[in-house]
Parts: C-alpha cells; structure tokens; sequence
C-alpha cells in the first residue's frame, strides 16, 4: 500500500467515526459521470488538457469524466457554475493561469472569492510563453529586442489574445521588467493574433509554447526566447527571458478545483489519480513534446501556487498601470 491510498483510507476511516453518513457517501464516489467544466471554447490549452487528464482519470476509476465547455466572462461563467453546485465532486473545475489572472484584472470585483470558494486539487502541467517575432524584425535575442524597443518608445506592437488576457499580463511584466515600452495590439484569441503576426501586421507576441512552436519550426516565425526559469527540453536551443532579464520567468500551468466545501476524502482521491494520470508515460511524454512538463502536485503545493499568482498579477496590474473598463 502506497502511501497516497494510506492517506486516503486514514481519511476514510476518520470520517467513519465522525460522520458516518458522509462517509458511506463518499465511499462510493464516483457513482456516476464527473462534469470537468472548461471555461473556455473546445480546441485551447485549457481544454486539450482537461480533456487529456480527464480520460486517464476516467480510465483509472471505470467511471466518465465528462468535459464540459462554458466559455464566457473570461472563464467567470464557468467558475460560478462549479461554485454554485452542489458540493459532492460530481462537477469540478479545469483552469488556466486565467483563473488567477482575474482579480487583477477586474475592477469592479468578481461574485466569488478565488482562493476560498474552491479546493485546489492538483496543477498538472505548466508550459512557458515563448516570444516570438515576424522574420523581418531585426531583433535576434531578448537583448537585441529591448535595444530596439528603447530605441523606439511605443513603436513596436506585441500581439495579445485579447484585453485582460494572461498573455497581456505576461507581455506588460515583460515591459516593466526589461524597462521597455511596446504597444499592447488585443486579438480575440490566440489563432487570430498569430495569423497577424505571421502577416507582419504586428512585429510579436509572448505565444503559448504550445501554440507558437510549430510557426517556428516552419520558418514563419522566429523564436528569441522562452519565458520559464530554465530551458525546455523539446527547444533546448532557444534561450530563456531570465538569462538576460533576471527575474522574469512565467509559465502557463493548468489545473483542477472543486468546490470549497467538497469532502477532503474525495478531494484526496482525486489528487490521487491526478498525479497517477501526470507520471503515465504517454502522458509525460505528449506533454513534453510540446515545450510543457506533468507535474502532478500536491494539493497544499497547488493552493500555494494559486497565491502566488494572484498576489503576483495585481502587483503587475499595478506597477505596469494597467486599466481596464
């Protein structure tokens, strides 16, 4: 017996003793389908990950793990749909760095509080920013972009997924940490904003590793730089942010919650499958291949991280004097 299933059953049996009734409940969950709500369109980061993870889980417990898409409010939508439900693990919640983005971000307050209205479960997977830039750009490092951007205040324009997305959050820490101006240019999504970059109608962007590789590999975009701490193993050639401006390193990551008050034996369960389903070999692999690592965390290291995030993007907002309506 490992022991992750120690714990699990050194939970179940406390919760005997105390409450009976609830445990004999939890003991046989998963009884029925599992709604993995997405707070964003089918075919993104956020979903292909859901998805991926909600499979080997569904595997693993015979039961199905259904995603299912709520775009809407930047993720809101989504977000109040799993804190209004009921508190059983039956519908749970697949984020984004978006999710801790958002109290920045909005001004007039959001309906629920994000770090305790839900359980953090397990962050999966996080994959860094990679910036990339038209060919013509004469800018071939992270030093030669900010010599150019110093040169010319203002004069260049960096491609977002939209007003308020992680990657305009991304972008203006860069701004403020490399003490550079560029011109924010918002898009709505990811797609769009790559087709102008690639068109030259914007000279870059801070693109999902994900998403920006394969125009790199093509030759249609070149990479100068990736923004975690270290190098990737899939583009161990491509340099980090951080060797030239220290202290800047962000990844995308995404994870799973569930409602606050969801029992700790299920929560446990399931942070249980979730870092089984990260150290499965095809998963690992797939999510390395594209420039990402499984991680498979533990619920307490989650709900740190989730703080962090938070904390850090509202002092981005505020030093970078960021407004939105």
């Amino acid at each position: 017996m490992n022991y992750r299933k120690y714990l699990i059953l050194f939970n179940f049996l406390f919760l005997t003793v105390v409450d009976p009734a609830h445990a004999q409940s939890a003991a046989g969950y998963p009884a029925k389908p599992v709604r993995v709500i997405v707070g964003f369109a089918p075919g993104g980061g956020t979903d292909i990950m859901a998805r991926l993870f909600a499979q080997k889980v569904g595997e693993s417990l015979g039961r199905s793990f259904v995603v299912e898409n709520r775009p809407g409010g930047g993720g809101v939508t989504a977000n109040m749909l799993v804190k209004n439900a009921a508190p059983d693990g039956y519908t749970l919640l697949a984020v984004s760095g978006t999710f801790a983005a958002t109290p920045a971000i909005t001004p007039k307050g959001l309906p629920y509080d994000t770090l305790k209205d839900f359980a953090p479960i397990s962050m999966v997977n996080q994959a860094p920013f990679l910036v990339v830039v038209h060919p013509s750009l004469p800018a071939r490092s992270i030093g030669e972009l900010i010599a150019l951007a110093r040169a010319q205040p203002g004069r260049l324009d960096y491609a977002s997924a939209g007003q308020g997305s992680y990657v305009h959050l991304v972008s203006e820490w860069f701004n403020t940490a490399a003490k550079v101006k560029m011109a924010h240019i918002p898009y709505k999504g990811t797609g769009p904003a790559l087709t102008d970059l690639m068109a030259g109608q914007v000279q870059l962007s801070f693109a999902n590793i994900i998403s920006g590789l394969p125009f790199v590999r093509s030759g249609r975009l070149r990479a100068l730089a990736v923004t975690s701490e270290n190098r990737v193993k899939s583009a161990a050639e491509i340099p980090t942010v951080n060797e030239t401006v220290r202290g800047y390193a962000v990844a995308s990551w995404n994870g799973w919650l569930a409602h606050a008050a969801t029992p700790p034996e299920i929560l446990a369960w399931l942070n249980a499958e979730l870092v089984k389903a990260a150290k499965l070999p095809d998963v690992a692999e797939r999510i390395v291949a594209d420039g990402g690592e499984a991680l498979g965390t533990t619920a307490k290291a989650f709900g740190r991280h989730l703080a962090d995030e938070v904390a850090r993007w509202q002092r981005v907002v505020k030093e970078a004097n960021i407004r939105l309506e």
